[in-house]
């Protein structure tokens, strides 16, 4: 009888030992497939995942035209404040034909980017929502994300896509 109950338990933490593992296993596969933090991002053509999502902090106390060197771009005007260092540097393998950069934040938010062929800011492509649309060159960017307020920091989402 005594042998039948140690096998029991055996069996029981044996169990328990392999549900523990199979459960931190799974924990550490589903941690790797978050979105990561202030990234600095290489994109080719028809890159995986679509969209390519990153999460990051906007603003500072630095005024992104004073980072832009003026006011307004064909894209909008570079309001805000950010942080002298972008948020992010994106380098492109190819020409995109087709490239969407957009911020999701619960808060208003702008952004700058600056790379081939100039400088482009937006506030409000999508409700409050900013976000950069259209061809871009091979070559490499860098993307600051602001806030409205002087020395605020603000979550969001940086989504990359090329489904139009």
């Amino acid at each position: 009888m005594k042998k039948n109950v140690v096998k029991i338990v055996i069996r029981l933490s044996v169990t328990i030992i392999t549900v523990g593992l199979i459960t931190t296993i799974n924990s550490l596969a589903d941690a790797q497939e978050t979105t990561p933090i202030l990234a600095d991002i290489t994109i080719d053509n028809k890159f995986k995942p679509d969209p390519l999502v990153i999460r990051g902090m906007s603003g500072s106390s630095v005024p992104a035209s004073q980072v832009n060197g003026g006011n307004k771009t064909q894209t909008g005007t570079c309001s805000g404040f950010v942080d002298k260092d972008p948020n992010h540097n994106l380098k492109l393998l190819n020409k995109f034909d087709y490239l969407k950069i957009q911020v999701e934040s619960p808060a208003d938010t702008t952004i700058m980017i600056k790379g081939p062929g100039g400088t482009w800011c937006n506030d409000d492509l999508d409700g409050k929502n900013p976000g950069i649309v259209g061809e871009w060159l091979k070559g490499s960017y860098k993307i600051w994300v602001g806030s409205y307020e002087k020395g605020k920091s603000l979550p969001y989402t940086l989504k990359i896509t090329e489904a139009k």
